[in-house]
């Protein structure tokens, strides 16, 4: 059809030439549903409220918190109320004096009741409680920056997708562009044609660029629509929303030297060296197992009878009991030595699970920061490049139409100018990745 007209075209009437310019030009825009532009910072607000990531640690996080508090509650007695209340349906009851040991017949009452009080308190643990404390507050701080990883890590993943939907905007408008120039090229090879200056031949290459040209728009318009819903994902909302527009300049990164001391004390390293402290206090702990426990009790309670179903009124028999008490396992079948075998392997594993966080650290940031310095030179270079693919396409199109020039040789320029922009849409993307990637190693904003 586009080959008919082409022809047609060129050869009758030039009204038909703004007939072809507008044939097969009607894109579908109902790809793109209009959704309400959101900052970065709104984005990665909604997705750290909803994130189950950022939920988990934050839950973690409660959890661990609620440890350190039972750890220092540890130090502290039990203390027991206990109140009870019995009917009996018998003509006598009998009862054990305390003070005697008789048995003290009672009258005939249907109600006896009794109340006590009570604790007991460890008095010595072989500081396995001090242990567990340092332990507690170990995982607590773990707990903490492991939030900043989740929080940083959800970041990374916002902004990757919030810069694939800017990405996809500037290719549905390079593309747009790309468009507008074949629509021209076409007008200008049918004049050509009519003009004896051009062949059949290039009206066809022109409608067959314009064709190429509108699937680059229809395609750019189906990226950018995955992209939104992609973003809305990933921000966990159901509200049609797409990247508000960010001109803003990146501001200049730091050295390598202050970047290197940045890793090191990266989010990742600080979480190893917290898992290491509370792996050397659980194993210090497993040795309390071979000391003795030393506790104390006191208990106190009354008991009494009567007509009603609790106190009424009449004076309690009370009692009291003070316990010391001290214990010694002499043989729990292994269990003590299997407990310190396992903690001594959980914390040769934190240390070297320590010493591989430093160097993947590193690893990283020499990835990170060369992807980041390779896309900033590109983005530089590329902008040099389109500069120049653009005014190699005007001078060849002003060549063609003085017939000093070929169809091909313009065609190619035009490959040529699209492939720049292409390329600069990537750099900037590869750059703005690179960054994020960065602030997720660091645990910063850069």
């Amino acid at each position: 059809m586009f080959a008919a007209a082409a022809s047609v075209c060129a050869l009758v009437a030039p009204a038909c030439a703004q007939q072809l310019d507008t044939l097969g030009m009607v894109l579908d825009t109902t790809l793109v549903q209009p959704g309400r532009p959101i900052t970065l910072g709104e984005a990665l607000d909604m997705a750290r409220r909803s994130a189950p990531r950022s939920i988990q640690a934050e839950g973690q996080l409660r959890t661990d918190r609620a440890r350190v508090r039972a750890a220092y509650a540890a130090f502290l007695p039990n203390i027991t109320v206990s109140v009870a209340s019995n009917r009996q349906y018998s003509d006598t009851r009998t009862r054990i004096d305390p003070a005697t040991g008789a048995i003290v017949i009672l009258p005939s009452v249907p109600w006896s009741y009794s109340a006590s009080i009570g604790g007991n308190v460890a008095l010595f643990t072989g500081g396995r409680r001090l242990f567990d404390l340092q332990q507690a507050r170990a995982n607590l701080k773990s707990s903490e920056i492991n939030t900043v990883v989740q929080h940083y890590g959800i970041d990374l993943d916002v902004k990757t997708q919030f810069y694939n939907v800017l990405a996809a905007r500037e290719s549905e408008a390079a593309a747009r562009i790309q468009l507008e120039q074949a629509r021209q090229q076409l007008r200008v090879s049918i004049l050509q044609l009519r003009g004896g200056k051009a062949t059949k031949s290039d009206s066809l290459r022109s409608v067959i660029q314009l064709r190429d040209a509108q699937l680059a728009v229809e395609q750019a318009m189906v990226d950018l629509a995955t992209s939104n819903l992609a973003l809305a994902h990933v921000v966990g909302t159901s509200e049609a929303i797409t990247a508000a527009e960010d001109s803003s300049e990146l501001a200049p990164i730091p050295g390598n030297a202050e970047l290197l001391h940045l890793a090191d004390a990266g989010p990742a390293v600080k979480a190893a060296e917290s898992d290491l402290v509370a792996a050397k206090a659980a194993h210090a702990s497993s040795w309390t197992a071979y000391l003795p426990s030393i506790n104390a009790s006191y208990n106190r309670g009354g008991s009494g009878s009567g007509d009603d179903l609790m106190f009424n009124g009449n004076d309690l028999s009370y009692s009291g009991t003070l316990r010391l008490s001290a214990s010694l396992p002499l043989f729990d079948q292994l269990n003590r030595e299997l407990q310190v075998t396992q903690t001594s392997a959980s914390q040769d594993d934190a240390e070297a699970a320590l010493r591989d966080a430093k160097l993947a650290a590193r690893e990283d940031l020499g990835r990170y920061l060369g992807a980041y310095r390779t896309a900033e030179r590109r983005f530089e270079a590329q902008q040099a490049t389109l500069e120049s693919a653009t005014e190699d396409l005007r001078v060849q199109q002003q060549r063609y139409s003085l017939g000093e020039s070929t169809l091909l040789d313009v065609l190619a320029s035009q490959s040529q100018l699209n492939n720049a922009r292409a390329a600069l849409i990537r750099a900037r993307y590869d750059q703005r990745v690179a960054r994020a990637e960065l602030e997720a190693l660091i645990g910063r904003d850069l």
